[in-house]
């Protein structure tokens, strides 16, 4: 269908499919005769675009995006691509926060089904990678190298920690090159950066680490990996964003601390170090709240979705199928 493009969005990289190939397209519908066609930030140029213009199935529409200031994009084209969001039988938003940003410029029902994670793989049994089994006081911090991620401020947070405990590490695992972070620490500072870690292998991290830590600067819709290290029974030390809100309640499941505040966040892992009772309480409600969006969960609120939809369309196609019938007598 095309070759996509990496396009900056939002403080990360979007792959987005410029093809108008409408005949095939068109062929590959026509073949697959589909009840459901689901396409994900169907708003986005221009693939989507001619999969809405010729699909008779029931479409739907996953909006993932979330960002504090607004979406420019939405904002400039709203009278052209609002057509294409009129082709959306279904609507679903992953959290409150996309829900939001869509909602600005396009207003509507969005139906609130997260985006799910893997929960048997992280929550599962997994060795310690060896290398961190030696009694060290482990922080993960798991993220592309974007500023938006954040790891600035766990830097910033993990020079504190080393200070007061000069026995922890930080551990930074994420897809891409950390070399300009590598740069702005010091040799004596006991930071190790592991790009590209196979998926597999990624639970053994967590298994590894003592606190996870997520210092998002926003733009989150929801957090895969602070929901995949809550799986892992981590305790988490996240931002306080729209985002992560909807999934950590402070106290309760994680610790929320002010966002780009190093100081704070330091200190609220230090907090977790030393108490005990409060770190394995956080743990477990943790991993509690994280096995509500394992994909078995949510693949079912999908399909239940997907089924109402259907459901309403052959209502509405028999009502329109009843009104005609004298007309066609």
């Amino acid at each position: 269908m095309g070759r996509p493009r990496s396009i900056p969005v939002s403080g990360s990289l979007a792959r987005i499919s410029f093809s108008w190939r409408g005949r095939a397209i068109e062929n590959l519908l026509t073949e697959g005769a589909f009840e459901i066609v689901h396409l994900h930030e169907p708003l986005m140029p221009l693939l989507t675009y001619q999969v809405l213009r010729h699909s008779q199935a029931t479409n739907v529409g996953t909006f993932h995006a979330a960002k504090e200031g607004g979406n420019r994009f939405y904002g400039y084209t709203r009278p052209l691509i609002q057509r294409w969001f009129r082709q959306l039988d279904g609507k679903i938003a992953v959290s409150p926060s996309a829900s939001k940003l869509v909602g600005r410029y396009f207003p509507g029902y969005f139906n609130l089904i997260p985006n799910g994670i893997d929960f048997e793989h992280f929550s599962g049994d997994h060795k310690p990678l060896p290398e961190f089994d030696d009694g060290y006081f482990n922080l993960l911090f798991v993220g592309r190298p974007e500023k938006r991620k954040g790891l600035k401020y766990a830097l910033g947070a993990f020079r504190r920690i080393h200070k007061a405990d000069p026995r922890s590490r930080l551990i930074v695992v994420g897809g891409g090159s950390f070399e300009r972070y590598k740069r702005i620490i010091g040799p004596e500072e006991n930071v190790v950066f592991r790009s590209n870690v196979p998926y597999a292998e990624l639970p053994r991290y967590h298994r590894s680490a003592d606190v996870f830590c997520s210092p998002a600067t926003g733009n989150e819709s929801q957090g895969i990996a602070l929901m995949e290290a809550m799986a892992a029974k981590l305790p988490v030390v996240a931002s306080n964003i729209e985002g992560f809100a909807g999934v950590i309640t402070n106290e309760i499941n994680g610790l929320l601390v002010p966002p780009k505040d190093d100081v704070a966040l330091a200190e609220a892992i230090l907090r977790l170090r030393d108490n005990p009772n409060l770190y394995e309480a956080l743990a477990e409600q943790g991993q509690a709240q994280a096995a509500r969006y394992s994909w078995e969960s949510v693949a079912r609120r999908v399909l239940a979705y997907y089924e109402r939809l259907l459901q309403e369309r052959g209502q509405v196609a028999a009502s329109q199928g009843t009104q005609r019938e004298p007309t066609r007598a």
